[in-house]
């Protein structure tokens, strides 16, 4: 539709706290697998919260691309981690699918953005773990 405008609120990578709490524990052997994973998002993972989706860019060289529409969401939980810097956010959709968004950067203003958008119903469900 050419007369509709999306605008972009967050277009970013994950926080960089994740990856450098994982490069800390990949001194320790057995963390060696965490930090590979923090490498990787850190390479390859992008979102994209806009007014009218939620894309997620990410998997090996950033090849995998999962864009999700506001109608479609059911519930959107948040988890807090690096002393509350960035936090996890999983969305769930109305088909039982669910997308999972690590490290988010500034995730309490971005949740508060995206739950500005969903149905009154979904609103009522979703939150924060914890709170």
């Amino acid at each position: 539709m050419p007369g509709i405008k999306e605008d972009i609120y967050y277009e970013g990578g994950p926080h960089w706290g994740d990856l450098m709490i994982n490069i800390l524990l990949g001194f320790t052997v057995i963390c060696l697998p965490l930090t590979v994973g923090a490498i990787v998002r850190a390479l390859w993972l992008r979102y994209r919260i806009t007014n009218r989706r939620i894309t997620v860019i990410g998997g090996w060289m950033g090849r995998d691309r999962s864009d999700v529409v506001y109608t479609e969401v059911a519930k959107v939980v948040t988890v807090p981690r690096g002393w509350g810097s960035y936090g996890d956010m999983v969305v769930t959709l109305k088909d039982g699918n669910r997308l999972e968004m690590r490290a988010v950067p500034n995730f309490r203003d971005i949740y508060a953005f995206i739950a500005e958008k969903l149905t009154p119903q979904a609103q009522s469900v979703s939150g924060a773990i914890g709170s």
